[in-house]
């Protein structure tokens, strides 16, 4: 009975074998088409608040192709990020075109479009590389986003090059899924390439080749209402700061009891209201009744926000 039980395992692995063997068939993997698109939509919703325009993704195509070949064509023309899939133990490629990040720099800092796209062979400045690290963060939570429900996965940018003979996630014949994602923007565009591994997708194929998707029933009116009732009454903790002062751990452990930490601000300077480190206001600081009171001045610019985080770095 025993070997029995043994040829009946072996009968039900074989076809496992045998698909691992012959690679991946996106065919054969449908869900791949939901994820992609579904990195697409939060890539769009995630950058309006920060550009001046809007800016629309998506998918174009998704291949089977080898990793050498997806990005021979692309050398000293790109810039890539290496991402790395702790719970895969896997590194992915995210790969961004001359043109998309050129149309992303002049979105960001407010080109209408009026002026030609620029179209010149040279390296890519610093600023263009701080925006393009940014973009490559949020781009990393997206994928993340993604695949929630079907792998939870973390990727973390490990290293963004602009030589492509440095993208070393394996043997540059290795089989890869290479999903094409268009950036349109500006009346002009570019193009985002998301390659990720036969070896990192192999253990998914099971979730992947049946398509998952959210309840599309109507809502309960009765339950919106009191989610939105719920949400209204929830506490939220609220930091106003004025001025923040950079000091070495030396001049910390320095302090004494009594001792004046002198500040930059002055009676007009705007103190930020921050809740969980997300700057929500710009706030002139007073009193009333005894007690120091805060008076909004003006709303937070994301944009703005976000070009000078890139700046600062």
């Amino acid at each position: 009975m025993m070997m029995e039980d043994a040829e009946v395992d072996q009968r039900k692995q074989l076809p496992n074998y045998l698909l691992d063997a012959a690679g991946i068939s996106i065919e054969r993997m449908p869900m791949l088409n939901v994820i992609f698109d579904r990195m697409a939509a939060s890539c769009t919703d995630s950058l309006q608040p920060m550009a001046g325009t809007p800016c629309y993704f998506s998918v174009n195509g998704i291949t089977n192709d080898r990793v050498g070949d997806i990005i021979k064509d692309y050398e000293a023309n790109a810039v890539a990020a290496v991402l790395y899939a702790e719970q895969w133990d896997s590194r992915i490629i995210i790969m961004l075109d001359r043109d998309f990040v050129f149309t992303m720099v002049e979105a960001m800092f407010g080109s209408d479009g009026a002026e030609p796209p620029l179209d010149v062979e040279r390296a890519f400045s610093n600023i263009e590389l701080r925006l393009v690290q940014a973009l490559f963060e949020r781009f990393a939570k997206a994928l993340q986003s993604a695949f929630a429900g079907t792998s939870n996965v973390t990727f973390r940018v490990e290293r963004v090059e602009t030589a492509m003979a440095s993208l070393a996630i394996g043997r540059s014949g290795n089989m890869s899924i290479c999903a094409n994602i268009m950036l349109q923007a500006l009346y002009r565009g570019g193009q985002m390439f998301l390659i990720i591994p036969h070896s990192a997708l192999n253990p998914l194929r099971q979730k992947l080749a049946h398509v998952v998707v959210s309840d599309g029933r109507a809502a309960d009116p009765r339950w919106r209402e009191q989610m939105e009732s719920e949400v209204q009454r929830t506490e939220v903790t609220l930091s106003a700061v004025l001025d923040e002062k950079m000091v070495t751990l030396g001049d910390v452990v320095k302090f004494e009891v009594g001792q004046v930490l002198e500040l930059e601000a002055t009676p007009r300077t705007l103190a930020r209201l921050e809740s969980n480190n997300q700057v929500l206001f710009w706030c002139q600081i007073g009193q009333l009744d005894g007690y120091y009171a805060m008076q909004v001045a003006d709303p937070v610019d994301q944009k703005r926000e976000f070009v000078d985080d890139i700046l600062s770095r």
